[in-house]
């Protein structure tokens, strides 16, 4: 029998982490509907393949400022096709996305991107083997019918490009599948790297078919601030992961749905109207039901 003791100096430290974790994780998530928000207010002006290569000109730039430090090792792979697999599902659903946003409000396309953990259960059962039990099975199934909600097919109430926030999703979740097969052999520093390099190389072929120069102040500052916001998200949410349990922070990845909520009243002054919020409330509360119990599962004790 494994049991985990916690000493009393001990449960303070483990506390100080989690509390620590969450803010970095609120922190990040407060970046990415900045980045979201800018992204929508930039389908005005330019094409998606020219937004999302500033949102990645951050990563991008922290990844070189790597290579410069620690040498060519970090991007030492031995699975080279399914780096470069992960790092053009990251382009593929960030245009989506972007695509989708030029259309839907900022906080329905939130919403229905909240159905990426659902896909991720169902892939890591049929793909990687994991056992889902019969509970987060039914997790899985009223986390959809909260989408469905959402969504409303054929009801003419959501813009049809709602959908492409749902294909987002599930490239999403292809990409976390492929990230958790990578991590029995590659540092996590070696995908970050692959990952920026791939989508990058990506977007910079395609960007001399749709650049177009910013021609004011705000183009130039919204496109700074998407590249700033992206980048901060993206070193806030590997703080959190580094700082604390992912089981810990990872249900405060639904505050994205506040923030933007928020930035679509102010900017857009759009609001989710109460069937969205329905439909939230039901993933939410699904998703960090699957969560609590992925947590208890990992912290049962095993007998030999």
């Amino acid at each position: 029998m494994r049991v985990d003791v916690a000493t009393p100096s001990s449960i303070p430290t483990r506390q100080a982490n989690s509390h620590k974790g969450m803010l970095f994780m609120l922190g990040g998530m407060f970046f990415f509907a900045g980045a979201d928000v800018l992204s929508k207010l930039l389908t005005d002006y330019f094409h998606p393949i020219q937004i999302f290569w500033f949102r990645q000109l951050a990563l991008l730039l922290g990844v070189l400022t790597m290579l410069s430090i620690h040498g060519s090792a970090i991007l030492h792979t031995r699975r080279r096709l399914l780096q470069i697999t992960r790092g053009t599902l990251v382009v593929v659903s960030s245009l989506l996305f972007i695509f989708a946003v030029r259309h839907v409000p900022l906080a329905d396309a939130v919403a229905a991107s909240f159905v990426a953990p659902f896909f991720l259960t169902i892939l890591g059962a049929t793909l990687l083997g994991e056992k889902v039990g019969l509970r987060r099975w039914l997790a899985v199934v009223v986390g959809f019918l909260g989408a469905l909600i959402i969504v409303r097919p054929g009801m003419n109430s959501v813009h049809p490009a709602v959908m492409l926030v749902v294909l987002a999703a599930a490239c999403y979740a292809i990409r976390q599948v492929l990230g958790r097969l990578l991590a029995d052999t590659d540092k996590s520093t070696t995908t970050i790297a692959h990952t920026a390099l791939t989508a990058s190389l990506i977007a910079s072929l395609a960007l001399p078919f749709f650049w177009l120069w910013p021609e004011t102040r705000f183009q130039w500052l919204a496109l700074l601030g998407v590249a700033l916001c992206g980048g901060v998200g993206e070193i806030l949410v590997i703080k959190a992961l580094e700082t604390a349990e992912t089981a810990v922070v990872a249900p405060v990845h639904y505050t994205l749905i506040i923030w933007g909520t928020l930035y679509g009243y102010l900017v857009f002054e759009q609001l989710p109207d109460r069937w969205t919020w329905t439909g939230t409330a039901i993933i939410v509360a699904a998703g960090i039901y699957t969560l609590q119990r992925d947590r208890l599962k990992r912290r049962a004790p095993v007998s030999n």
